[in-house]
């Protein structure tokens, strides 16, 4: 598309997971001239797609890294889990982790250099987080956009939780959250977006699923949510984040109205090597935002990746045993 060209010399990846499901991967090399830098792989969030992220492709590469962007499960161009493909499914955040395993094994260990970092975006931020505590450390250093680590705003949160569980307890975990439809939310007008106050990328996006509306999701399903909720309540635990010795920036947005920014912080605060910061003004999506937001993003990320190796391993020497 005009407005969003695809980044040059990329190719594309089929990647099997491990209960046999299909994603849609992708992968390039720095921009020509130059040298390496590693690679950094893009975890999106929920419902997003490859192509959503073909700007910050080109931003890394100029930067010297190789990149690996994929689409989870049951979103953009990777199978979809149920009959109707608009439903966003998952029994379990776990799925996810099989996702992760697979691009590692059939993508990153093959093709890209070391050293790997991660990329995350909402979701895909509490996927990282989920498999930093359980020691996956095959990234160096993860950089986190607005974390999905509770939600903004939610009105009785306790009920929410067990109206899912019970909903998902009696067989309806299939069916959409209470609400929900096919629609989708890439197509809603600018005015009023909780995403970006960049109007020109948001229109990018929206164009994007006007011309390829296979690659759009709907709401989520009761077993989505349920997951969910599982998953970022498991996370707040206070002891997960002091057994997390991944190095890990979390940056988030001081206008977020998706994830909780609060919560954010309260768990960034307990971290063993972490930093945080939060770019004011910023809506959601901080790689989608406005140059000047975005320019804040790209500082602090550079001032933290690649960092020094020699500091990692020294790092992970003093605390492995205390994990």
């Amino acid at each position: 598309m005009p407005d969003n060209p695809a980044p040059p010399g990329g190719e594309i990846c089929v990647i099997e997971a491990s209960d046999g499901v299909i994603l849609r991967g992708a992968r390039w090399q720095p921009s020509e001239g130059k040298a390496a830098r590693g690679t950094v792989v893009i975890c999106p969030g929920r419902s997003e797609w490859i192509e959503k992220y073909f700007e910050v492709v080109g931003d890394l590469r100029d930067r010297g890294f190789h990149v690996v962007a994929f689409d989870w499960r049951g979103q953009g161009g990777s199978v979809r889990q149920l009959k109707n493909p608009r439903k966003g499914h998952v029994e379990d955040f776990a799925e996810y982790g099989l996702d992760m395993d697979a691009v590692v094994q059939q993508v990153l260990i093959p093709h890209c250099p070391k050293p790997w970092f991660g990329l995350a975006h909402s979701m895909g931020g509490a996927i990282l987080l989920m498999l930093a505590r359980r020691g996956h450390d095959a990234f160096e250093r993860v950089v986190l956009s607005a974390p999905m680590l509770d939600i903004h705003g939610l009105k009785y949160p306790r009920f929410l939780r067990l109206l899912a569980r019970g909903l998902n307890a009696i067989g309806l975990g299939r069916a959409f959250v209470p609400g929900g439809s096919s629609s989708n939310g890439h197509l809603h007008p600018f005015a009023g977006n909780v995403l970006t106050s960049d109007e020109r990328r948001y229109k990018r996006s929206l164009n994007m699923m006007a011309h390829h509306p296979q690659l759009g999701l709907g709401s989520p399903t009761v077993a989505w949510i349920h997951a969910a909720f599982r998953r970022m309540d498991g996370l707040m635990d206070p002891e997960v984040p002091r057994h997390i010795i991944t190095p890990i920036l979390i940056i988030a947005c001081g206008a977020d109205k998706v994830v909780d920014t609060p919560t954010t912080e309260r768990f960034a605060a307990r971290l063993k090597a972490g930093r945080f910061i939060t770019i004011p003004y910023a809506q959601h999506e901080i790689m989608m935002e406005r140059d000047a937001l975005r320019d804040q993003f790209w500082a602090a990320f550079d001032a933290f990746i690649p960092g020094k190796r020699q500091e990692l391993e020294q790092f992970r020497t003093e605390h492995a045993d205390k994990v």
